[in-house]
């Protein structure tokens, strides 16, 4: 059974880092690019970053360039995702997914078959 378990969230400061992290089970992580996605009630959902299953290939959203690093541990079958410089509209759920096709980095629905349950995160001005 595939199981994502994300953790790290918490509240910051803006301005603030954080560090989420997604403990990867029941698949063989290192064949599978993985994404994060986030969500905050009353918005609409968004792609944050990406990454390919050796960790060559990374892809970000707009608003997370230059903010946020992805990365992953294949020997640990974990993900992360490095936020600096947080700012309050980043404040959401932060979800850790997993790609439908091995090398395709998911951003859309239909690119996931596996989400974790989130981790919030909570930035205050």
């Amino acid at each position: 059974e595939v199981q994502l378990v994300e953790s790290g969230g918490g509240l910051v400061h803006s301005g603030g880092s954080l560090r989420v992290s997604c403990a990867a089970s029941g698949f063989i992580f290192s064949r599978y690019a993985m994404s994060w996605v986030r969500h905050d009630p009353g918005k609409r959902q968004e792609w944050v970053a990406g990454i390919s299953p050796d960790g060559s290939r990374l892809q970000y959203a707009e608003f997370a360039r230059g903010r946020f690093t992805i990365s992953r541990d294949n020997t640990k079958d974990t993900l992360f995702l490095q936020m600096n410089d947080l700012k309050t509209e980043d404040t959401a759920k932060y979800y850790c997914v997993k790609s439908v096709i091995k090398e395709q980095i998911p951003q859309q629905p239909n690119q996931i078959d596996h989400w974790g349950r989130g981790t919030q995160v909570t930035v205050s001005s």
